[in-house]
């Protein structure tokens, strides 16, 4: 799987959510990173790299 795929279906998962009460999603695809903010005002960074075998 490339890791330009695992991005976008994390993304769909985080997006469509229901359990989850976010605001936001501010993506940076050069830097492989999400930074998803709660409508509480919390945020939260999920950085996405492959793993080395």
């Amino acid at each position: 799987m490339k890791i330009n795929y695992f991005k976008d279906i994390l993304f769909d998962l985080i997006n469509e959510s229901d359990a989850l009460d976010i605001a936001d999603i501010q993506s940076n695809d050069r830097g492989n990173s999400f930074v998803v903010i709660m409508k509480d005002g919390t945020s939260f960074s999920i950085q996405i790299s492959t793993a080395v075998e």
